[in-house]
């Protein structure tokens, strides 16, 4: 069987051929003309090639990603008039799966773009165990979350995780680390809440024999234990301000002295850190000093909270279960339930949830009654306002109305239906959550 349309030259098919990862060629209105040997043994090619379109093989879209709220490699490109780059997650024989895609314009004499290079790289970090733990989710955030780790992984760049506490930051760190140059060098945390300015500079730093009382040897310090690896500062915010000159004079000149020492240690790691705080007023209060804000401030990361991805609770609850106990399930119900709730503890209280659920569920299936007060009521609207005694803005009521919405697991067009309003009104409110 010819795989290929007519309109297809034999040496671009030559050139798809030629590529190591997955590629496709694209017109400019969707269709796949041709896949190049790598796609067909990772995918199949279970479509009419000419015919079928690039958004319905990979999403089962009926149009363009971009009117379904995902972001358009094909549409970006033709907007910047040069290559694009976004993350995406593929329906493939395997199952969903997240990937790297680049789009790369073809031009004729004039210079007109009339095709694409669609580059696909499957993305194994969305899945990978890091210890009991492993990165998970098929949301736009996580995919957005995702893509970032992707792009600032493989460089040397300082980055910040910032985000509520029990979203997961010391997981990326670790994905981060994992998909670096110093993957084979170690990956050495510190918590820096609630350690004395004395103890974290030993920590950090390390000390010598005699140092101060109770210092019978001389101990390295995590950098040292850190060196051809990654350091993860965790809550760097809450670093003592009379510490932060010498954590900022270690970023700066890549040496260091231990508590006690006279000789300048060499340094070698890569860092990443992490807070919960607004390290930006913090600056502007001046209680973090502005020039270690720009050191690590290089490549902020926005770690989303779970309440702003509630399509990723029923996978991450089933993960949590069956690490937890592989013999139960949830019912349709209790998956609801765990829906309808915002978890102010991010995924560390989903995780308090499931377990206190299997505790109290004596068969093989949780329901509703096993799970916690709170999440029930949040699910059911128990009380006069679900949200609560406060009264709120009614700015503030559409928004958390319109995430809660979102996550009971409608397609986009049925929940515009729904809601009495323009799929592209949706899709605008949305992008503003």
């Amino acid at each position: 069987m010819k795989l290929d349309p007519p309109d297809v030259s034999a040496e671009l098919v030559s050139m798809l051929d030629h590529l190591d990862d997955a590629a496709i060629l694209l017109s400019r209105d969707y269709r796949v003309l041709a896949a190049n040997r790598a796609y067909r043994a990772r995918y199949g090619v279970d479509f009419t090639l000419g015919e079928a379109r690039c958004h319905w093989i990979s999403h089962r879209y009926d149009t363009p990603c971009d009117l379904n709220g995902e972001s358009c490699p094909l549409r970006a490109c033709l907007e910047r008039d040069g290559p694009a780059r976004v993350t995406h997650v593929h329906q493939t024989p395997r199952g969903p799966e997240h990937c790297d895609i680049l789009l790369r314009p073809l031009r004729d004499a004039t210079g007109r773009i009339v095709r694409f290079v669609e580059i696909i790289r499957p993305l194994d970090i969305a899945g990978v165990h890091f210890g009991q733990a492993r990165l998970l989710g098929r949301s736009r955030a996580f995919s957005r979350l995702i893509e970032l780790v992707e792009r600032v992984a493989p460089s040397e760049a300082p980055a910040l995780l910032l985000g509520e506490s029990g979203t997961g930051k010391e997981l990326l760190a670790q994905a981060i680390h994992a998909r670096s140059p110093r993957a084979a060098g170690p990956f050495v945390p510190l918590a820096c809440s609630g350690l004395s300015p004395t103890l974290f500079e030993s920590e950090l730093f390390g000390h010598e024999q005699g140092a101060f009382t109770g210092a019978t040897r001389r101990r390295e310090g995590l950098v040292d234990a850190a060196r051809g690896g990654t350091l993860f500062l965790d809550e760097i915010g809450d670093v003592p301000l009379g510490l932060q000159v010498k954590l900022l004079r270690l970023l700066e000149s890549g040496t260091f002295r231990r508590v006690g020492g006279t000789e300048p240690q060499q340094a070698d790691f890569r860092l990443v850190c992490a807070t919960h705080r607004d390290l930006e007023a913090m600056v502007a209060e001046e209680t973090f000093r502005q020039d270690l804000y720009f050191r690590v401030h290089v490549f902020p990361i926005h770690v989303p909270a779970l309440r702003q991805r509630p399509g990723d609770i029923p996978l991450l609850a089933r993960e949590l279960l069956a690490r937890r106990a592989p013999d139960k399930q949830l019912s349709p119900a209790a998956l609801e339930a765990l829906q309808g709730y915002e978890y102010p503890g991010n995924v560390r209280e989903l995780r308090n949830v499931i377990e206190r659920a299997v505790l109290m569920a004596d068969g093989d299936t949780i329901e509703p009654a096993h799970l916690p007060g709170v999440v029930v009521d949040a699910a059911s609207g128990a009380g006069p306002w679900p949200w609560g005694e406060a009264v709120l803005p009614l700015e503030e009521v559409e928004r958390r109305y319109l995430r809660w919405a979102a996550g009971r697991g409608l397609t986009r067009e049925a929940l515009a239906d729904r809601l009495g309003v323009s799929l592209r009104t949706l899709y605008r409110k949305l992008a503003d959550e």
